[in-house]
Formats: C-alpha cells, sequence, structure tokens
C-alpha cells in the first residue's frame, strides 16, 4: 500500500495478501470526508498506515493485545510523523478502544485478526511460530474465534451505515457468513477475492 513499515520480535511480517484488506477498507470511505477508522489487531499498524498514506485525512485508532506490537505500532507512526491522526493502545479487543469516546462515532473498522486453529499451529503450520508470536495466528479450535468477537464487539462502535471490513482463511467464508448472519446487526456481506479467486476479505455494512 505504498508505505514503509518497520517489524520486528514479537509482530507479525506483513503479508502480501493483506493488500486486498488494506485496499478494499479504503473503498468503502472514498466518499467520506474525514473519516473515523479503526484497525483493530493492529500489529505493526501496517493496515491503518497503509489507510492513512492514501487518505491522510482519516483519524485513526487502534489496538492489540501484545505490547510488543503497540510498540512497534506506535514506532511506525513515529517514523511517519502521524502521530496527529494516528494512534494506537494496548488492549483485548475493543477494550484497547476505551479510552477514546468512539461508541455509535466509526465510519470503518478494518481487522486482519488470527485464523488459524490451534490444532493446525501445533502440526502442519507450526513452522509460523518459529519467527512470529502465537498471538498472531491462534484463533482457537476452529480457527474463528477471533471474527466472533470481532463481529459481536464492532456493532457498538460502528455508526448506522458504517463498514465492518476484515480478511479471514482460504475456506472459511460460510463460516463467516454464518456468524454475520447471526448477529443480526449487518447487511448482506460482499467477499474479496485474492489473485487465485479465492475469498479472504468480507465486508458487512451496519443496519
Amino acid at each position: 500500500m505504498d508505505t514503509q513499515i518497520e517489524v520486528g520480535p514479537g509482530v507479525l511480517v506483513p503479508r502480501a495478501e493483506t493488500e486486498l484488506l488494506g485496499w478494499t477498507a479504503l473503498s468503502f470511505i472514498a466518499d467520506i470526508e474525514l473519516p473515523v477508522v479503526v484497525d483493530m489487531c493492529c500489529g505493526s499498524g501496517n493496515v491503518g498506515l497503509g489507510i492513512f498514506t492514501a487518505r491522510p485525512d482519516a483519524r485513526i485508532y487502534g489496538a492489540d493485545v501484545t505490547a510488543d506490537c503497540v510498540a512497534w505500532a506506535k514506532r511506525n507512526v513515529e517514523r511517519l510523523g502521524c502521530a496527529d491522526r494516528v494512534t494506537y493502545n494496548q488492549g483485548d479487543m475493543f477494550a484497547g478502544l476505551a479510552e477514546w469516546d468512539l461508541p455509535g462515532k466509526v465510519d470503518l473498522i478494518a481487522c486482519n485478526p488470527p485464523y488459524i486453529s490451534t490444532g493446525k499451529l501445533e502440526g502442519e503450520s507450526a513452522f509460523l511460530l518459529e519467527h512470529e508470536p502465537r498471538e498472531a495466528f491462534d484463533a482457537g479450535p476452529y480457527g474463528i474465534s477471533l471474527h466472533q468477537r470481532l463481529i459481536a464487539e464492532a456493532v457498538p462502535f460502528l455508526k448506522p451505515g458504517g463498514w465492518l471490513v476484515f480478511e479471514f482463511g482460504i475456506g472459511q467464508e460460510r463460516q463467516v457468513k454464518a456468524l454475520l448472519a447471526r448477529a443480526r446487526a449487518y447487511g448482506e456481506p460482499q467477499f474479496f477475492t485474492d489473485e487465485d479467486g479465492r475469498p479472504r476479505v468480507a465486508a458487512a455494512q451496519k443496519l
């Protein structure tokens, strides 16, 4: 997303496929002046700062559960000189936004949550933990525990008509669609595919 991000121990290394999340999120605030954006599960701040690079008029708030991630995100904010527009805090999902008065004021929430099951991390995907933290990948027994929380906890923060846009794992689109329907707070979701035609990003508008 034309943004240089610094990473190191304790934070997820951004993947190319997450650009799909960033560009998709930008499309939903294209016509909004001074948009308020949340970068949830921010990691190094790559998604929020990518959005900021394209939309420097946006006000971006973000959170991550680990101190290491927030430290890297803040370091990238300082490097890019945007501390007046982009702010990150440590906290468990939306608890990290508590110091700001954001409920009902957010135009868009973008999130790249963990989406790999605990079992896979102990088997075929164990290599991911060689250099990156478990918190960046482990999403419980079915790989969707963070999506469940995200979809439910985003509702009070979004404005009516606001958008929740998030990444998910290959083959998880049915589960994602079911979770959004169960919340009874969003319209019909839109799915966006990667270069191989696989759904990887969902967008749902708050009713």
